[in-house]
């Protein structure tokens, strides 16, 4: 079952090589080739002069073969290199084999990857149409429609390159995609929007670091793949959540080549955001491949090794599903674990990553079938003197059973903390019996974080994510609007826990825009506001909108990039604003827990009625209410900095309130603070006005509105709102 083009005879420069390292690694002399390939009965490399070849130009048959690692070593060859790989063994899917070596395949170890698929029927390993389905067998090349694997040279001037290491405390993530960034952005070279080069101009690092971000969150970069239903649509998968090589930063993003050029471009991106004190993290999704199920290409793994690299069904002819895209990587084996700690270190010692964000984390811990916070995946991450020291992240669900673990990942993760998202969409929303759920979400949700020796920084605080609606939409739409992208948008279901606050879409109602503007400032205020790790959208701290499309996976066009043109200039400014408030306050950002303990007299933090009582027990049971009043000690942080110097803050009082009407509330007695400043008002965009008062003062909340006061002792400026001038009172 072979091709029949002949294996050419091994000349003088070719020699066995060495096994490791895996992947295609240059040396003064040549290239070395090694690819694990446990149950393949031969392995050849194929090389290739140039990206319009539709045959290779030579073919090597490699014939050493070490601890199911074949390699191979060629002199005379550079950095550049085009090459893939024919793997050939017994083709019976039943059994889990699906060895076919007409399909040229891609070295799972590829750093960089030329191109991107030309959809054919020849990329199947199966004959397309046939009654048999994948137990039929193709014997067309797909040579001329997969792209090719590239020689990359390593070597790269870091200068005096360093890791920012913010603590995670201090830390603002912004969820970012590479093209839908900049892509639109006027001020940036129209020849690298949309691009590494892009992220890494002055434009965009001037605009993050005005607008206090400390961590861009990258959506995929790994190299992945279009879905054919999707490129046949006239559509493409945007998001990137279908890796195909783990090793290569996706070349559709480079503005100065794909032959390797790629991945100098993305260093320097890395090397820019570091000088600007910015930490890189990366969205990597390392539970799946986009071979998808029994019925998809053969392009990489599959070929290489289908039951070496996959979760197998009993009967060995279909996939354990746990991603809801077909297949799931089997973190279970030693060469499939390998290859992902292979992966991270790389993207940690050689391009320099901060932190990766897990795409259904759950999928990698499961055993076998079961989520396991002891799994074999976190056992030998734990291990690891590189990747156990940057941040990790977890998205802590799949779709298998029992796949929804938030607060299950052990300590040194953290987690995004989906729980946090809907309590405060409820709770702005204006649902019943939230109180009680709000204050955990506030405080750092210990309810799911607080054992293990854990910390609110385990819970990364969003309120929108890349998957759902935009801020701007989840004010402006209670049903999704996904017809472009073939979908039935009346299901009869609000999954986005929206509210549209009087009408669908877009509307010129002054009332209506009013309040849906308010709400934005009470979810991003809150955001801010909340103990853990707070996470923003890129764009909504502009009003961006996909126009109610809340699954805008395959719309690689306007739907998802930023319009730069249509800024919401006020809801910057107080987004910039509630950052610097938070880095400026550790009251916001506490690196523990709080303890309920008195501080001379006096507790870490508080719960108020409007009457200025304190909250009993059985006020957090009562379902209509809505409001709460809460004192946080800025002399209650029990802390102390990299000096070991004792942290100590202002002291805050902050009023939520999700009534539809004002609510009068007395402030605390004097036992807490002499006076307040009260420093913002989300009934407004900006506070103009100076609000002094005293303790016991009574002062009035607007319906969905947040207050916060500030004590007026040792006042700090805040940036961006007027402070009084006001004597100490020491």
């Amino acid at each position: 079952m072979n091709t029949s083009q002949q294996t050419l005879e091994l000349p003088a420069h070719i020699t066995p090589g060495s096994p490791y390292p895996l992947g295609a690694t240059p040396d003064d002399q040549g290239v070395n080739f090694a690819i694990y390939a446990d149950y393949a009965d031969g392995v050849e490399l194929c090389l290739f002069n140039d990206l319009t070849d539709t045959k290779e130009s030579q073919r090597i048959k490699m014939t050493e073969r070490f601890h199911q690692v074949w390699h191979v070593h060629v002199a005379g060859l550079k950095p550049g290199q085009l090459y893939g790989y024919r793997v050939s063994g017994p083709y019976n899917p039943q059994e889990g084999s699906r060895f076919n070596s007409n399909k040229l395949l891609l070295d799972p170890y590829a750093k960089a990857i030329s191109g991107t698929i030309n959809w054919h029927d020849s990329l199947f390993g199966y004959q397309i149409g046939h009654p048999d389905e994948d137990l039929s067998f193709s014997e067309t090349d797909s040579a001329p429609y997969i792209p090719k694997s590239v020689v990359v040279d390593d070597t790269f001037d870091w200068e005096d390159d360093k890791f920012p290491k913010i603590p995670y405390n201090d830390t603002i993530i912004y969820e970012m995609h590479v093209k839908g960034f900049t892509k639109m952005h006027p001020d940036i070279p129209e020849e690298i929007r949309g691009t590494y080069a892009a992220i890494g101009h002055p434009v965009t690092i001037d605009y993050l670091k005005k607008l206090g971000i400390t961590a861009v969150e990258l959506m995929p970069v790994h190299h992945f793949v279009s879905d054919r239903h999707l490129v046949e649509k006239g559509l493409s998968n945007y998001w990137g959540y279908n890796t195909i090589g783990y090793f290569a930063p996706d070349a559709r993003y480079s503005s100065s080549g794909t032959q390797g050029q790629q991945v100098h471009e993305f260093k320097e991106m890395v090397k820019a955001l570091h000088k600007a004190g910015i930490e890189v993290f990366l969205d990597v999704v390392y539970n799946h491949t986009a071979e998808g199920n029994h019925l998809g290409p053969t392009l990489s793994f599959r070929g290489v090794d289908n039951c070496s690299y996959y979760r197998l069904t009993e009967d060995k002819r279909y996939y354990m599903d746990y991603t809801g895209t077909g297949n799931t990587l089997n973190a279970r084996l030693p060469n499939v674990l390998r290859l992902i700690m292979d992966s991270l270190r790389y993207w940690v010692e050689q391009m320099h990553i901060d932190g990766f964000r897990f795409d259904l984390a759950s999928a990698l811990a499961r055993e076998l079938h079961e989520v396991n916070s002891l799994s074999a995946f976190f056992e030998i991450i734990y291990q690891d003197p590189v990747i156990s020291q940057v941040k990790l992240i977890a998205e802590p669900w799949d779709v298998g059973e029992g796949g929804y673990q938030v607060g299950k990942f052990p300590p040194g993760w953290a987690e995004w903390n989906g729980i946090y998202r809907d309590c405060i969409r409820g709770y702005w929303k204006g649902d019943d019996s939230m109180l009680a759920e709000f204050a955990l979400r506030f405080t750092g949700s210990p309810d799911l974080y607080q054992s293990d020796y854990r910390l609110p920084t385990a819970s990364i605080n969003f309120i929108t994510a890349h998957d759902g609606f935009t801020l701007h939409d989840l004010v402006s739409y209670n049903e999704k609007h996904n017809e472009a992208n073939g979908e039935d948008n009346k299901d009869g279901a609000n999954d986005n826990n929206s509210c549209n606050w009087g009408a669908e879409g877009e509307t010129d109602d002054p009332g209506i825009i009013s309040i849906r503007e308010q709400i934005k400032r009470n979810f991003l205020a809150t955001l801010f506001l909340s103990q853990g790790v707070p996470m923003l959208v890129a764009g909504d701290e502009i009003g961006n909108t996909q126009h109610g499309n809340n699954n805008a996976y395959c719309q690689d066009n306007e739907i998802s990039w930023l319009d730069w043109s249509k800024q919401d200039l006020e809801l910057q400014e107080f987004t910039r604003t509630m950052i610097k408030i938070r880095q400026m306050h550790t009251t916001f950002a506490r690196p523990g827990w709080f303890q309920g303990m008195p501080i001379k007299g006096v507790e870490d933090i508080g719960w108020f009625l409007p009457d200025a009582t304190e909250m009993q027990e059985d006020h957090w049971k009562e379902y209509y209410a809505k409001s709460i009043g809460i004192f946080l000690n800025g002399k209650g942080l029990r802390c102390v900095n990299e000096k070991g110097e004792k942290m100590v803050d202002d002291t805050f009082y902050v009023i939520f309130n999700a009534h539809h009407d004002t609510i009068e509330y007395t402030l605390p007695p004097e036992k807490y603070a002499k006076g307040w400043e009260r420093i913002l008002d989300t009934s407004k965009w900006k506070t103009e006005d100076k609000e002094v008062y005293t303790a016991s003062d009574k002062v009035k909340i607007p319906g969905h509105s947040i207050s916060l006061f500030i004590h007026k002792e040792n006042l700090k400026p805040v940036p961006g709102l007027p402070v009084p001038e006001v004597k100490s009172e020491k």
